[in-house]
């Protein structure tokens, strides 16, 4: 999640478990401990373009991390004689706050790495947008209210209705894969993997992914509460694999290696940009619905050095709020019933 949504949880935690002990310092050491994971962004390498993306939502992310973070995040209030009698409850307050990232983190579709050292898998369960309004005015508001009245029941029940929120996210991604499901049937397909994303800010558009005999399947999907869902076709792609790559000529094992690190990063969903060969890109997500337009991927040129070239074209990304409304509200042209052939 963006780091104002992490704060706001992390504040919201520590004043509702220790507001009444620690005032309005808790929301403070909670909202630096929600947002403090997040530093590991600094960690980076010119001779090695993929450390940043490989180390990020790693062990600073991971539930055995959160004792070492919980106190980084408390010792700077500790500096302070003053807090230094509450030392437990400052501790505490930094231990919630640092302990609500990674698991918020893992309900977006970017992957975190929970169970760092132990295995490398990338939890991801895919029920809210890394960015979400809702959400995050819930947190706001409670956070808030909870400073002003100096009691942690305001911040308790934000947390409560945000748990509601997160739980209305699963229950719409199983509607959205079962939409999904209709759809690779009435392809004719049978996919040996897929996935379900939300789109940004919402519960309602979703994105669907699936492969199919080494292609990429990429569609929208509409998911209203009290509507039957409809869906909106998009484009196929061929996937990538490690074992493909490693086929072509002029990959060295450094490349290899590099490209293998690529794909467990975006969860295997890799794909060569169509209109760039070159690029190979993220397919879970991309700047067009059309087609595929990664919005970050790699580049490999076996001579350079470094041989590989990260590129994130974030920057790139237009954010049409009108479109997506449109999309929301089910006056976006394209979506079809599910009943619809392709």
């Amino acid at each position: 999640m963006d780091p104002l949504t992490q704060g706001l949880l992390g504040a919201a935690a520590s004043q509702a478990l220790l507001g009444e002990r620690l005032g309005r310092t808790a929301w403070m050491i909670g909202a630096f401990g929600g947002m403090l994971p997040d530093a590991d962004v600094f960690i980076r390498s010119a001779e090695d373009p993929l450390l940043e993306v490989e180390v990020h939502r790693g062990f600073t992310h991971a539930l055995s991390f959160i004792p070492i973070g919980g106190v980084m995040a408390g010792a700077p209030w500790l500096i302070r004689a003053r807090y230094r009698e509450q030392w437990r409850a400052v501790l505490g307050a930094g231990l919630v706050g640092y302990g609500t990232h990674g698991l918020l983190d893992a309900c977006t579709t970017y992957g975190t790495q929970l169970l760092w050292p132990f295995s490398s898998l990338r939890t991801a369960w895919n029920c809210i947008s890394i960015v979400d309004p809702i959400f995050t005015l819930i947190l706001l508001v409670g956070v808030i209210w909870a400073a002003r009245a100096r009691r942690g029941l305001p911040a308790s029940m934000a947390i409560g209705l945000c748990m509601l929120y997160l739980g209305l996210g699963i229950v719409q991604r199983e509607r959205a894969y079962a939409a999904q499901e209709h759809i690779a049937h009435v392809r004719g397909h049978e996919p040996s993997r897929r996935a379900v994303f939300p789109t940004i800010g919402n519960l309602v558009v979703w994105r669907s992914l699936y492969e199919d005999r080494g292609h990429l399947y990429a569609d929208r999907i509409r998911v209203a509460p009290v509507h039957s869902p409809t869906w909106a076709p998009g484009s196929s792609v061929e996937a990538l694999t490690a074992a493909e790559f490693a086929t072509e000529r002029h990959v060295s094992d450094r490349v290899l290696h590099d490209f293998e690190r690529f794909s467990w990063f975006s969860n295997g969903w890799t794909a060569r940009s169509p209109v760039d060969s070159t690029f190979i890109g993220d397919a879970r997500y991309s700047l067009k619905m059309e087609r595929f337009d990664p919005i970050w991927g790699v580049r490999f040129d076996p001579g350079g050095s470094p041989p590989t070239e990260w590129v994130n074209r974030t920057d790139a990304r237009e954010m049409r709020l009108d479109a997506l409304w449109s999309e929301i509200t089910g006056l976006g042209a394209g979506y079809r019933p599910m009943t619809a052939p392709r």
